[in-house]
Parts: structure tokens; C-alpha cells; sequence
């Protein structure tokens, strides 16, 4: 068997894909077409394409926000997408990063080509170019000089000298040739150019979170994702001084505190990079417009080396970055650092209309129980300004300032939140005052209001006094007898309700109604009615009409409530105009009540405004690349387009007595300039020869 096979093997001819020279030709064919495609103008133009709209949407879609913020713009859905596409970090995504060490492979690998033959070709003369390759230049021209060959080198290269080119001579036994360049510079501006880009985009991957990320896929830092304080976040999630080369984070601090770390923002959480000094806000000085807007802000620190203990003092503006330690310190946001505040919680059911007193501060929490439930308060935020357009008589939508509000979150046992912004002052709306809380149930969805209505003094004390009354049943049932026995007294006696039984038990639902009101809502009311209606067998228009009625029996008896609510505080006796909007208006937020979602209206009575600074921190070394490799990328361009490259040979052949001379040029890129400067340089040649055109001559 072994013999058959060696003969078998010996005998069978190879075929052409078994030779190993093949195999290595077709892997140096492969590797050819890769190197093609990886220098092509069409993929360098694509990666540029692709990272252009990436640089777009970077710049438009504001990046490194925390996640729940980008839920609250987008929804679930396009959140969810925009977060799978890293559009939330775009310049560190890694499809990101993976253009930009492809579009450094292919600039490179482009810069390898033809860099070494751009350099050749700008030391050579090119002094073996033939006649006939000159006669076919589209630039040429034939005369006919009646000096000797050699008579005229000298005067054509002093020619070539004060035109700007450099000459060679090449003598051969007939005939002599002279070139000449200049314009080398512009070959260089090639390779300086794309050597720009190369140094811009490493410059950038240096600056890149490629490190960070790197850390975090070997496990080397631990991203956290709890809203904890700075003592609390455990070693694997800080990053030592020194530990990233190159990082970007934020960090808040208070009027009259200090901070010496910076939050990097990594997946869905951040990590804390410790800094080599302490910052503390002496001062923070917001500046606004008429209209409340900010103009400007700024930050008044003093910096301290935590290794010498030297201390400097800046100010940080917007646009005006401080420079520190190698690291850039740029004013970019600001808020809340703590704001005292002075508040009143005012119960809307059980014991409606009474107030406690609240103090606390911003991001401080309360914890109290309500009717054999637990909720806890979660202070959030301060604003002095609130900015919303409005509608004016005129039609014409105007910027207005509503002033200083609290935004608060209740948190019930099951840890269910809803958000509430309550506003300190009464906020007039077509001419009339209202305190107003927004109330937003989920993230993301849309914020609905509460209206209030504020008596003639601008505070909430007579609704809440209007509240407390009615949400006296034995109180309410007192005014509903009252109103039974006048009209009785009022038709004599002839409306059947003499009977004291009969005035008890009509005023007892009566009440009831006004409870399942104010506990339930205007529409919880009414079906208690039309389920009442329905156990009397009532015609449809009959049972209408007994519905209107109880309404209108309900109405008066509020009324009557209201009246004397005001009684009791200003001693009147009867409605005005004003007063019976503030009652409509009163109606409307009491039936508003049971959706509010809260057992207590939290109102705002004073504050002690502690403002926060928002700053951001780098340490950017990869920036210096990028300039110079910006610098390399202009001068590089102006080489390229200011910078000609171009050549002249000239060919002397004796002819007879004289000379026959062919003048050849070319410029690397066509255009009418060289068309021009070729016409005068032939006359200049014709001029310094003393030649004339021959009938060989092809002007271009």
C-alpha cells in the first residue's frame, strides 16, 4: 500500500493551487487587495462620513446626563434604543473608537504608500526622461536658437534659478537636458496633512474613556450605581490620582464646602476619581436677566495642594476654565446645595385644614404616618425662578416668572413615589391668584396642577378653612338642617318637612353626600345619587330632574358653608362677585382633591437660598496632540493648494548651425494658472536663447 501511494504521489502531476509558489501568490495577491481597500479614497471618505454624523448627533444629544434624565425626554422605547446605540457617550462608544483606529489604520497604511516615493520623487530631477516622453506632455513647445548647445545652459538655468527652480544638467554626446522643479514643499504638505490627522485622531483615542472602559472589562474598578455619599462608595469604585491618564467627570459642591473627587459617568452608574487637591466654594454669583433667565454665573474657589498645602484663590467663569496641576477646571452647570426651607403641611383629609409646621433643607428626607400609613418626604430641589410662557389678553405668548418653588417627592410604604412642585407664591392667572402644585405620577410623563385658589389677602387660609368645615360631617349636617328649616319657614310649612325625624334624616344624607365630596370627588357624588334614584323606579326624566335637584340641594348647602367660613373670618354676610369665584374655583380643586395623591398640601412659606456649583474636571494630554496635530493639518492643507509642484525640462539638440530646443513642463495639478506661467516662461526662453518659434512647436 505505502509503494502504491508513492508511486501514485510521484507519477500525479501537482496542480497549480498545490504549488507553494502559488499559495504564496495568491497570499500576496490577498494581502494586496487589503492593502487597496484599506488605503481607497472610499473608505477614508465613508469612516469620515460616519463619524461626522456621529460628531452631529454628539453635539445636538447633550451627553454623559444621567440615564433618568434621558428617560424623562424620550420615553421608555427610544431610550431603550439611543442607550443600545451608545448615543448617550458617543465619543467613547466603542463602534465610536473602533472608526477611529480604522480610520487611523487607513492613513497610515496610506502614509507608508506613497510617502517614501513622494519623497523620492522630489529629490529626483527625473534626467532620463526621453524626447518622446516630452513630446507627449501636454505642456511643450519646439524653438530654434542659432547659439551653440553649450552656449546655452548657463543662460536657461539662470532662467530656471530666478523662476524658482532648482537644475540639473545631463550632457549625452548629442544632445543636453536640463530640468528644473520647485515646489517640493507641496509633497511634504501631503504626508504633513494626513500625518495631522493620524497625530489628531490618536490625540483623541487618548482622551477617549478607551482606558476607563478597558479598567472595567478586567475588572479593575467596579461601577456603582446607588445615590450614595461620597464616604459611602466603596474602594473598588475609586480611582486613584494618577490611576486614569485621561478622564472627564463632574462634581457638585455647595456655597461654603469643599471637594476633592469628580464623578465619571460609566454604563449605567459612575465612578469616583479621587483629585490631587481640594476645591472650596467661597462664593457662587448667579446673574439673570429681567426675566429670570440666568445671563451668567460663576465660581469664586480656592484651591488647595493636598501634598504641599499651597493654596490658590480663582474665579471660574462660563467659557473662562482654570488651569490647575495639569488638570481643566470648567464652570458648567449649577443648582441646589441645600436650601433651607420653612414650610407648613396642611392635612386634606381626617383632620382637613390643620397645619404643621415643617423645617428642613434640600435632599433631607421626613418620615411621618397618616392615618395608619408611613410616607416619607424627599426634598429635591429648589428653584428662585420658574420661567413659562403665558398667553397675554393680546393673544401674544410671553415669558413669565412664577418665583420660587419646592420640588418634593411623597413616598408611600411600598416605595411608590409621585413628584410635586409646590409654588411659594400665589400665581395670578386671567386676574386671579392661585397656588399651584404640579404633580407628575411617573418619569417621563406629563406634569398635571393642582389650583388653589388664594383669597383677597394671597394666602390659602380660607380655603383650608372652607375645607375643614366641610370635612366636619356633624358641622355640615347642622347647616344642612338649617337650610331645610328655612325653606320650610320660607313656603309655611307646605314643603312636608315639619316633621323633625324627616329634617334629621334628610340632613344626614345631605351630609353624606358633601363627605363622599370632599373624600371621593364631584363624580363619586354624583353616582352615589343616581344609584339612590334607581332604587325609587323613577321615569328617566323624573329621575333627571330629582338628580338636579340633590345637586342643587348639595350646592346651597356648600354655599351656605362658604358663607359662613367667611363669617368667621371677616364677618360677612353675603357673596360678592369675587367671592363666587373663589368658591367655583374652591369647588373645583376640592373635587380635585381625592386625585391628588397626597393626604397633605405642603406649602412653602420661606427659604435660605444655599446654591450649588456645578463644575467639570479633566485631564486632557492627548489635548497637545490634537493641536499639534491641527497645526500639522492647516499648514499641511496650505502646502498642498498654495504650493505648486512643478517641472521644466529642456531639450538641446544641435540642429545645422544652431540649436533645437524642446520645452516640456507639467504641474501636478491642472489648471489656467500653469497654463499662464507655462506661456510666459516659453517667451522668457525664447527671450534668453535668442530663439524662435519652429514649425515643430504645439503651444498648449
Amino acid at each position: 500500500m505505502s509503494d502504491i501511494s508513492q508511486s501514485a504521489e510521484l507519477n500525479t502531476p501537482k496542480s497549480a493551487s498545490t504549488q507553494p509558489g502559488a499559495v504564496q501568490a495568491r497570499s500576496h495577491g490577498v494581502t494586496k487587495r487589503l492593502l487597496l481597500w484599506l488605503t481607497s479614497m472610499n473608505l477614508a471618505v465613508t469612516l469620515l462620513v460616519i463619524l461626522a454624523i456621529a460628531s452631529v448627533i454628539g453635539t445636538v444629544l447633550k451627553q454623559n446626563e444621567s440615564f433618568n434624565s434621558y428617560l424623562d425626554v424620550f420615553g421608555p422605547f427610544w431610550f431603550a434604543v439611543f442607550r443600545n446605540l451608545s448615543l448617550y457617550d458617543v465619543y467613547s462608544a466603542t463602534w465610536f473608537v473602533a472608526i477611529l483606529l480604522f480610520l487611523v489604520a487607513s492613513t497610515s497604511s496610506c502614509v507608508a504608500r506613497n510617502a517614501p516615493a513622494f519623497l523620492r520623487d522630489i529629490r529626483s530631477f527625473r534626467l532620463n526622461a526621453q524626447e518622446k516622453s516630452l513630446r507627449a506632455f501636454a505642456h511643450k513647445a519646439d524653438m530654434k536658437s542659432t547659439a551653440k548647445p553649450e552656449s546655452l545652459v548657463a543662460p536657461i538655468q539662470a532662467l530656471l534659478e530666478r523662476a524658482g527652480f532648482k537644475s540639473r544638467v545631463k550632457t549625452q554626446p548629442h544632445e543636453i537636458l536640463i530640468s528644473g522643479r520647485k515646489g517640493g514643499l507641496n509633497r511634504i504638505g501631503y504626508v504633513l496633512t494626513h500625518l495631522g490627522i493620524i497625530v489628531i485622531l490618536l490625540g483623541g483615542l487618548l482622551d477617549s474613556k478607551m482606558q476607563l472602559k478597558l479598567m472595567d472589562v478586567l475588572g479593575m474598578v467596579k461601577v456603582e450605581t446607588a445615590n450614595i455619599p461620597v464616604s459611602e462608595v466603596p474602594a473598588a469604585s475609586k480611582i486613584q490620582v494618577g490611576g486614569l491618564q485621561a478622564f472627564r467627570g463632574t462634581v457638585n459642591i455647595p456655597e461654603h464646602k469643599w471637594g476633592d473627587v469628580v464623578f465619571i459617568g460609566l454604563k449605567d452608574g459612575y465612578v469616583v476619581q479621587n483629585l490631587p487637591f481640594k476645591i472650596f466654594v467661597n462664593k457662587f454669583v448667579i446673574e439673570h436677566y429681567d426675566t429670570g433667565m440666568p445671563k451668567s454665573y460663576m465660581s469664586n474657589v480656592t484651591l488647595t495642594n493636598k501634598e504641599t498645602g499651597q493654596e490658590i484663590t480663582k474665579t471660574i467663569e462660563v467659557n473662562h476654565p482654570l488651569h490647575y496641576m495639569g488638570y481643566n477646571i470648567f464652570q458648567s452647570s449649577f443648582g441646589d446645595g441645600g436650601t433651607k426651607l420653612n414650610m407648613e403641611a396642611w392635612q386634606l383629609s381626617g383632620k382637613a385644614g390643620v397645619a404643621q409646621p415643617i423645617d428642613s433643607a434640600v435632599f433631607d428626607k421626613k418620615r411621618f404616618d397618616f392615618n395608619g400609613q408611613s410616607y416619607q418626604l424627599e426634598f429635591t430641589d429648589f428653584r428662585l425662578y420658574n420661567i413659562n410662557p403665558v398667553t397675554n389678553k393680546n393673544g401674544v405668548v410671553q415669558q413669565k416668572n412664577y418665583g420660587p418653588s419646592v420640588t418634593f417627592k411623597l413616598r408611600n410604604a411600598a416605595g411608590e413615589a409621585i413628584e410635586y412642585q409646590n409654588y411659594l407664591l400665589p400665581i395670578d392667572l386671567n386676574g386671579h391668584p392661585y397656588f399651584l402644585s404640579g404633580v407628575t405620577r411617573s418619569i417621563g410623563g406629563q406634569q398635571q396642577f393642582l389650583y388653589i385658589p388664594a383669597d383677597q389677602k394671597g394666602s390659602i387660609d380660607t380655603f383650608m378653612a372652607f375645607l375643614s368645615m366641610l370635612s366636619d360631617q356633624a358641622r355640615v349636617q347642622q347647616i344642612a338642617a338649617q337650610l331645610i328649616g328655612d325653606v320650610s319657614s320660607s313656603t309655611g310649612g307646605k314643603g312636608g318637612m315639619t316633621n323633625e325625624n324627616l329634617t334629621q334624616s334628610a340632613s344626614a344624607s345631605i351630609a353624606e353626600l358633601v363627605h363622599i365630596f370632599v373624600q371621593q370627588g364631584f363624580g363619586a357624588m354624583k353616582t352615589k345619587i343616581e344609584s339612590a334614584l334607581a332604587q325609587r323606579n323613577l321615569s328617566p326624566e323624573a329621575s333627571k330632574k330629582a338628580e338636579q335637584a340633590s345637586i342643587s340641594v348639595v350646592r346651597s348647602v356648600l354655599e351656605r358653608a362658604f358663607l359662613e367660613t367667611l363669617a368667621a373670618q371677616d364677618g360677612k354676610r353675603e357673596f360678592t362677585d369675587q367671592d363666587a369665584k373663589f368658591f367655583d374655583d374652591a369647588m373645583d380643586a376640592i373635587s380635585a382633591l381625592p386625585a391628588y395623591g397626597s393626604p397633605i398640601f405642603v406649602q412653602p412659606k420661606s427659604f435660605e437660598q444655599i446654591q450649588s456649583t456645578g463644575l467639570e474636571v479633566s485631564r486632557a494630554p492627548g489635548a497637545i496632540w490634537v493641536t499639534i496635530g491641527s497645526v500639522m493639518l492647516v499648514i499641511g492643507i496650505f502646502m498642498n493648494f498654495y504650493i505648486h509642484y512643478r517641472r521644466q525640462w529642456i531639450l538641446l539638440k544641435p540642429e545645422g548651425e544652431g540649436t533645437r530646443i524642446l520645452l516640456a513642463g507639467s504641474d501636478i495639478r491642472k489648471n489656467i494658472d500653469f497654463d499662464k506661467d507655462f506661456a510666459v516662461f516659453r517667451n522668457e526662453l525664447m527671450a534668453a536663447t535668442e530663439s524662435k518659434s519652429s514649425e515643430r512647436e504645439n503651444p498648449a
